[in-house]
């Protein structure tokens, strides 16, 4: 189980993170891993110096947070063990959500969470670590996730050649899952899938056909070692919102 010497706090401060991955990526992916913990209302990530390899997680509630703390604590992302803390300060989201009338130090529009100097649990850190962090505001923008903006799409056209399989009643070791938005890919599912056990691969596609609102949308099919497991990860994920007005739907098939 996973201790702070933090006080308890809605927003989670993760480092350690894969310096390498694009940021839109690593915010869409935590997204994916966390979320299954509770709402999450706040993602604050950025390529800055000061920021490289960390991020911070706002939860809509403390045990949301809490919960995801204690799971994923040490969890293998991208090839490397996530650190997770509770953060120091409250997140701009929260301030803003107790009073309305809260305006960010730095300027109206300001973005992200309140600079911290976090000076963490690396005991064999050398003097540039521990050097002053610069400020980089421009950078450290604040994602909404319900007000998430959907790729723009130069064509209308649907596949033709994608079959989609049947739904079966039946367990199995294969999972079609659909009414996937867009932005959904390979890694971003595999990232949901791989908490249950017996997961072993995604295979994402465009749906030859739009959803009930007419948008472009994707289907994928996930495989586990056996129908047993693959029961548990359906039973869990079955439902499961991706971002708001898309609802997957995960069967056998």
């Amino acid at each position: 189980m996973a201790s702070s010497s933090n006080q308890p706090n809605n927003t989670l401060y993760l480092n350690n993170l894969n310096d390498k991955i694009n940021k839109e990526e690593l915010k869409t992916q935590l997204y994916a891993l966390f979320t299954t913990y509770g709402k999450i209302i706040d993602i604050v990530a950025s390529k800055s110096q000061a920021m490289r390899g960390q991020a911070f997680l706002v939860f809509n509630d403390l045990a949301g947070a809490t919960s995801a703390m204690r799971a994923c604590e040490g969890m293998m992302f991208y090839e490397k063990p996530i650190h997770i803390d509770y953060a120091k300060t409250k997140s701009y989201a929260i301030l803003r959500r107790e009073d309305p009338n809260f305006v960010p130090p730095t300027a109206v529009n300001a973005s992200g969470l309140l600079t911290q100097k976090r000076q963490r649990d690396d005991e064999n850190a050398d003097g540039e670590r521990n050097a002053k962090r610069e400020k980089s505001e421009d950078d450290e923008e604040e994602m909404e996730i319900d007000d998430e903006d959907e790729p723009a799409q130069s064509s209308n056209t649907f596949s033709s050649t994608t079959v989609v399989p049947s739904a079966s009643q039946q367990p199995s070791t294969r999972l079609l899952c659909t009414n996937l938005p867009q932005e959904v890919t390979d890694d971003v599912l595999a990232v949901l899938f791989q908490q249950y056990q017996g997961f072993q691969a995604t295979q994402v596609t465009w749906s030859p056909t739009p959803n009930a609102d007419g948008a472009r949308m994707k289907l994928a099919q996930v495989s586990f070692e056996t129908s047993e497991l693959a029961s548990v990860a359906k039973t869990a994920l079955d439902g499961f919102t991706l971002k708001k007005g898309w609802i997957m739907g995960v069967a056998f098939i």
